[in-house]
């Protein structure tokens, strides 16, 4: 027991004497310290890493998620599968990811009128962060884009006639 006592003391004695400069091996350990900083600031980064998300539709008219995730202003490949059969005229399916505090409703009502620009409605254009192209049963499309960067819930829609209400989901911000 006085042994560890006396190690201890011996090693408080020490860490007493580096700290008033007397021991160079304490300069170096600051700077592992610093590097330890650096390293956690990397590792942040990283976290706001490029990410690919994918989302499949069907002829069900369905999204098979309904929330998508990424952090601010991070880089966002979006991969939209349509695994149905039938045609882009019969049951097209795109993925349009609008601004917070949208009117969802109205942009689905504009959208259905909207056939000339693939149901992208050229008044709701300010209101779209980004969107795929309309594609068919057993077609991908995809597209690239920044994450907002504040944080929040945005909605996203499909803005084939009549899919708002059911093709719909959350890409949340955080």
């Amino acid at each position: 027991m006085k042994k560890v006592t006396f190690s201890i003391f011996a090693g408080l004695a020490l860490f007493t004497f580096a700290s008033c400069g007397g021991d160079k091996t304490n300069e170096t350990a600051t700077d592992t310290n610093t590097e330890f900083v650096d390293d956690s600031s990397a590792t942040s980064a990283e976290a706001a890493a490029p990410v690919t998300l994918e989302i499949s539709a069907g002829d069900d008219m369905r999204y098979d998620k309904d929330v998508l995730e990424a952090k601010p202003g991070q880089k966002v490949t979006l991969i939209l599968h349509h695994t149905g059969k039938m045609t882009k005229d019969q049951m097209g399916h795109n993925f349009v990811l609008l601004k917070e505090g949208t009117d969802v409703n109205a942009f689905g009502q504009a959208a259905a009128a909207d056939k000339e620009n693939d149901h992208i409605p050229a008044a709701f254009v300010d209101q779209i962060i980004a969107h795929t192209d309309l594609i068919g049963g057993g077609e991908t499309a995809q597209i690239e884009f920044t994450a907002p960067t504040t944080p929040g819930n945005y909605p996203f829609v499909c803005s084939f006639p009549g899919h708002f209400g059911s093709m719909k989901g959350t890409f949340i911000v955080e």
